[in-house]
């Protein structure tokens, strides 16, 4: 059963109204998106509180918006298919996300899932974020300033990670933070040739597959 967002989240009013939020929604399920607790998250939470006011009227088309420091938030759809491809396998307890940026996926996931870690390693993303998530009233999210590609050794194993830039390879170390029966789901590749791929660890080994095209900034090392 889908929790519902810790705030009261009819905010805004035209383009920012639950209104707009319900027809971005049914825009997904017209696109494919099934799982009706994801939509029912998006349909709740406010995305416009998520970017620069100047961007707020355009929160809810299906297209990534600037967030800063050569950074976006991911289009409504890639949100959606991966928080929907993320709980296909069955309900997960404890979530790592790559990439904080501005806390939208990090809300839509720790409304599904008990207890969500996230890295970011953009200072000042990271301190918007986790001063936006904390006045919205998140309790079950913890955030680190760190190089993403590191993961989170500390609070491994996860039942699932996601991560929202894309790498050459599927990192070794994020992998190797999945217990058994986990999954990654992560974009592959570079420039426009990419791919968002699901990696589930399994007894035998990690069993890759394919599931879209898609487009996103590339995984970066190190502090900014």
């Amino acid at each position: 059963m889908v929790k519902q967002p810790p705030q009261t989240l009819d905010i805004g009013v035209g383009m920012t109204s639950a209104r707009t939020r319900n027809r971005m929604v049914e825009r997904l399920r017209a696109k494919g998106i099934r799982n009706e607790a994801v939509l029912r998250t998006l349909s709740s939470l406010p995305r416009h509180l998520f970017v620069e006011e100047a961007l707020a009227s355009r929160a809810y088309e299906d297209s990534a918006l600037p967030i800063g420091f050569g950074q976006t938030l991911s289009q409504p759809w890639t949100v959606a298919f991966m928080t929907e491809t993320l709980l296909a396998d069955g309900p997960l307890q404890k979530v790592l996300e790559i990439g904080t940026g501005s806390g939208y996926q990090a809300a839509v996931l720790a409304t599904l899932v008990p207890q969500v870690y996230t890295v970011e390693r953009i200072s000042p993303l990271y301190q918007q974020a986790r001063v936006r998530l904390s006045a919205l009233g998140y309790k079950n999210i913890a955030m680190r300033h760190d190089d993403g590609t590191i993961g989170w050794p500390g609070r491994a194993p996860f039942d699932g990670i996601l991560m929202t830039a894309a790498a050459e390879l599927a990192p070794e170390g994020l992998l190797a933070q999945l217990q058994i029966g986990g999954r990654l789901v992560m974009p592959l590749g570079q420039g426009e040739k990419q791919q968002l791929m699901i990696y589930r660890r399994e007894a035998a080994g990690i069993r890759a597959e394919t599931l879209a095209e898609c487009c996103f900034v590339p995984l970066l090392s190190g502090l900014y």
